[in-house]
């Protein structure tokens, strides 16, 4: 049985982490809510499962429903060859994947730093300070961390973890993306200073499967809507 993958339909957000695993992995799933009556199962999943996921992505394995974005590709690292074997090494994996989840959270913060059922319009003065802390400070600091991992691997400065492509190497990927359509001045400085991220990033693109993935209609363009967002007047 496929995968199935639950998410909200018009946006890459959280579910793209688990949708790049999917497809590097040539895994068959299916995104429930981009198909007709889609929405409807998702909001009956949440309402009826005995573990209820506090928010989307949560992915169908049979039985089995995970929820969080790192629970999942920790599960799915494991299955689908994204993961070391070995227990130090997949917990490492792991370690790096909830970085890239308190990243993710402080870039949504950059628009919506005070709440998120305001409009970004409400809230933009706190924005503009959020971004500007986020774009000198925080991006260098994490961008700078992966470098540092990158570099101290011993199996080479090709990936985060190991001598193979892992769930962590692809979230980076896709965090180099959003940062890069968020804020394109601050990230072409930053990637001018962090070349092992800029090469991974550049590896993890021409991925066959990758590629594909990119270049087809199942990659929801980056929108207004989502986790990243471009609004100039943040970028500086």
């Amino acid at each position: 049985m496929p995968y199935e993958l639950y998410y909200w339909p018009g946006i890459q957000g959280r579910g793209e982490f688990v949708r790049l695993a999917l497809e590097d992995a040539g895994a068959d799933y299916v995104d429930v809510a981009r198909h007709e009556g889609g929405m409807s199962a998702m909001m009956r999943m949440m309402e009826n499962t005995t573990h209820p996921s506090f928010a989307p992505p949560f992915l169908k394995d049979g039985d089995l429903v995970i929820g969080q974005t790192a629970a999942i590709l920790l599960y799915l690292g494991a299955r689908l060859g994204l993961a070391p074997k070995d227990p130090t090494g997949g917990l490492w994996t792991q370690q790096i994947q909830l970085t890239i989840a308190d990243l993710v959270a402080e870039a949504h913060d950059t628009h919506h730093p005070i709440a998120v059922s305001l409009y970004y319009e409400d809230q933009k003065n706190e924005a503009l300070r959020r971004a500007e802390d986020f774009r000198k400070e925080r991006i260098p600091k994490f961008l700078g961390w992966f470098e540092t991992v990158l570099a101290r691997n011993p199996a080479g400065d090709a990936h985060l973890v190991g001598a193979t492509v892992t769930y962590a190497d692809l979230s980076l990927f896709q965090v180099v993306e959003g940062l890069s359509y968020a804020f394109p001045q601050a990230m072409k400085r930053a990637l001018g200073r962090f070349p092992r991220v800029a090469a991974l990033h550049k590896a993890v693109a021409v991925r066959p499967r990758i590629r594909a993935y990119l270049n087809s209609e199942r990659r929801i363009p980056f929108n207004q809507e989502g986790i990243f967002r471009h609004y100039p007047e943040l970028d500086g």
